[in-house]
């Protein structure tokens, strides 16, 4: 791999606090391009704050911390400034309006929620309902017809227990919008590593059908996540099993000068 652009800082209450680690594990493993892409701020009504997700308060130390380690770095590594953004239409257009005058570079699609998450529940839970499999897909298919997003991060999240066909009906039409809009669709090497329920075989087989382009993402929340060879073999040995469309570099939407 000769980027990572999906990468976690402490301020989403989950991760490990050491960005400079990241970026020395980074130079270590030989990648030449990090993004970290922690879970965004998002704009809701009301006073509601998530316990994942960064808070709004946050965001300008996180995105001043990532700036100094680009310009230190520079030279030797890359370093991307994104987030981890999910698509809830009630809310995205002020979530926009509020990123709009920060120094970011790109988003990536990560839905953890169908609707949003104020009143649903994970879709990391499994369900064998047809229709909030349907429901959720369409939402993500929209999503990346938004323009907004560069990657759509582990797709597969999804944990649908029902039936075989419908799933692969669903999630191919979601990877032929992906290949449509451009965006590469993500191998996810937490979910791998950590034994979750996704990489899901299944949806990736539909993907090599559809052919369009797969990036590796590591996931990361704790700078040593990166220093796992085997592990990033085990993705390139599934990706390059089912003839999948492996690109190394995302298109960032508003790439720094």
């Amino acid at each position: 791999m000769k980027a990572n652009y999906h990468t976690h800082t402490w301020r989403c209450n989950h991760a490990e606090r050491n960005e400079r680690g990241y970026v020395e594990a980074a130079l270590r493993t030989g990648i030449k391009v990090l993004g970290f892409s922690d879970h965004s701020p998002y704009v809701f009504e009301g006073d509601y704050y998530s316990g994942y997700r960064m808070r709004r308060e946050l965001t300008d130390d996180y995105i001043s911390t990532i700036a100094a380690l680009r310009d230190e770095y520079r030279g030797e590594i890359d370093v991307h400034i994104g987030f981890e953004a999910e698509y809830y239409p009630k809310f995205f257009g002020r979530y926009l309006a509020y990123l709009e005058p920060k120094p970011y570079e790109y988003l990536i699609l990560g839905q953890h929620f169908a609707g949003n998450e104020i009143r649903e529940r994970p879709v990391g839970a499994p369900t064998d309902s047809v229709s909030e499999l349907e429901r959720y897909y369409d939402q993500c298919r929209e999503a990346l017809n938004t323009g907004d997003f560069s990657c759509w991060a582990h797709p597969d999240l999804f944990h649908f227990s029902g039936d075989e066909a419908a799933y692969r009906r669903v999630v191919r039409a979601a990877c032929r919008e992906a290949k449509s809009c451009g965006i590469p669709i993500e191998i996810n090497l937490l979910g791998l590593g950590d034994h979750r329920h996704y990489p899901r075989q299944a949806f990736w087989e539909e993907a090599a059908v559809v052919g369009g382009p797969v990036i590796i993402g590591w996931d990361a929340h704790s700078a040593g996540w990166m220093e796992q060879p085997a592990l990033e073999q085990r993705a390139v040995d599934m990706a390059d099993g089912l003839g999948l469309h492996r690109v190394e570099y995302l298109t960032l939407i508003r790439p720094h000068p």
